[in-house]
Order: structure tokens, then sequence, then C-alpha cells
């Protein structure tokens, strides 16, 4: 998923992509198929607007601001695999569907804060916003297939082995779907099913489990730990954490080194706990 930002330009007048663009203030705009027929559409905060690949309209400059997101042919066509359906999805103006806006909203934070999560991260949200738009939008020429079971512990298995691998490194949702032999889109339903997780969630907690390993040698530098498993930066690194663990990693770090010793012998292995959901 391309993430185009938060522009006031007008549209292109074709465009090769699937753009869904969510409105971030009120505002106007000028759409139609052809410039002798232009009509003035103004939307709320909120509202969002389809546009699939190949479609024409000229869009004269307005006062308004949107967030616009390419939304990819692959993702759109797994989304119909997993629901075992042909579908098509036309252009849609003035949408309003809390669920989109609220992934939409995600990627607008995200995009404000530089893109810290990674690749995982916009690749989840394609995904959720892809099935999103075929479940409410598309029009469909079959019942949508019923999911049972989830991963099997072979599958499980190699994706823990690949997490653990790529600890440092940037990890999509493209790649662990291929390590197991699936579509990105019926794995993230799968792996959600279960381990009661996202890809993306799982991710961020092994690292972040990873991490209070590290941080139990008093000589570790918290960036140098940050860096080690994975993130970006250290504000990310100390958000997550505090998120997951309920305090920052220097916090964690004082913590543990005013136990009793006794007690903190007896996490003799700490590398079992980024394993356990799973076994």
């Amino acid at each position: 998923m391309e993430v185009l930002g938060s522009v006031r330009e007008p549209y292109p007048e074709v465009r090769q992509e699937h753009v869904l663009a969510m409105m971030l203030r009120h505002g106007a705009i000028e759409v139609g198929a052809r410039r002798s027929a232009m009509r003035r559409v103004t939307f709320q905060a909120g509202e969002m607007g389809f546009f699939p690949r190949q479609t024409e309209r000229w869009v004269g400059t307005g006062d308004q601001e949107r967030l616009l997101l390419c939304i990819s042919d692959s993702a759109l066509i797994a989304a119909c695999n997993e629901m075992s359906t042909a579908a098509e999805l036309g252009h849609r103006c003035k949408m309003v569907d809390a669920r989109l806006a609220g992934l939409m909203a995600a990627v607008n934070a995200e995009r404000i804060a530089g893109f810290p999560s990674g690749r995982l991260f916009l690749d989840s949200v394609e995904q959720a916003l892809a099935i999103g738009l075929v479940e409410a939008y598309a029009g469909r020429s079959h019942f949508v297939r019923p999911f049972r079971g989830g991963l099997g512990p072979a599958r499980l298995r190699m994706i823990k082995e690949l997490v653990h691998a790529k600890m440092e490194d940037e990890l999509t949702l493209t790649e662990m779907a291929q390590s197991v032999e699936l579509s990105p889109a019926y794995f993230s339903r799968m792996f959600r099913k279960s381990t009661g997780e996202t890809p993306h969630q799982f991710v961020l907690r092994n690292r972040v489990e990873r991490a209070k390993e590290m941080l139990r040698a008093p000589q570790a530098r918290v960036l140098d730990v940050a860096v080690a498993c994975g993130f970006k930066t250290q504000q990310h690194f100390a958000r997550v954490f505090r998120h997951l663990c309920g305090t920052s990693p220097r916090e964690y770090r004082l913590e543990w080194w005013s136990r009793d010793p006794s007690e903190r012998s007896h996490i003799t292995n700490p590398r079992r706990e980024l394993i356990s959901p799973l076994q």
C-alpha cells in the first residue's frame, strides 16, 4: 500500500492504482468525467471516496484536505479469494464507514509519526481495508466462505522461527504468508484465529519480549536494545514497550534489578516467554 499523504492538490485525471481517500476536514472539490461537466461536492471530515484504477475524472482545486491510500490489485484479489467471491468495486463518493475510517485514521497517525511501525503495519492495514471494501461494497456472485480452525502447529512453528530470525529486520505480511505458502489475506485471518493476535501484534510482542531479555543486562543501552529488536526509533520502542508492559524500558530495568536475586533466578530461560502463546 502506498500512502500519498495529506494533500490538497487535484487528483490526477487517470490513476493507475485503486485509491481510497478520506477527508481530514470539512471542504469541497469539483469532480466530473469531463471538464465541461463539473460539479462541486462538499465533504465532511471523515467521509471517504473510492476511485477504482483507470477511473477517469476531472478534479479542480478545492478547499479540502485528504489522505490518499493506494490499494493494490493483489490485496483486493486476495480479499475476494479469501471470501470465495467474484467481486467488482465501483466508484463511490461520500462513504461513511466507521471500520474503514478507523483504519485510515491509524495510517494517518502512523504517517504523522514518520512510519515507525514499518512495512508490516501498512501491509496489515491494506489487507484489512481490502477486506472491508469487498465485504461492504462489492457485488458478489457467491456466498462468503466460513472459516474453520486455523494454522496448524507446523506452520505456526515456521512463523515463530521466521520472526525470531528477522528480529532486527523489516518483516512484511507477504513474507510471513509466503513462508507458509498462503495468501496474505488468508494467512492474516487464520493466524488471528490460531493465536488471538494479528501478525503485527505478534511481531511487536515478540520484539518487546526480546527487549526485556536484553534490558536485564545492566550495561545495555536502551537505544541499542531498540535497534537490535527491530524498532526504527527509540521513541517508538518506548511507546510500544509502555503499551505492552505498562512501564518504560528504563523503569523495567530498574524494577528488574530491584528484585530479590532468588526471584530473578526463576527466569532461567527468558526466550520461552517469546513462544509460549503458540505452544
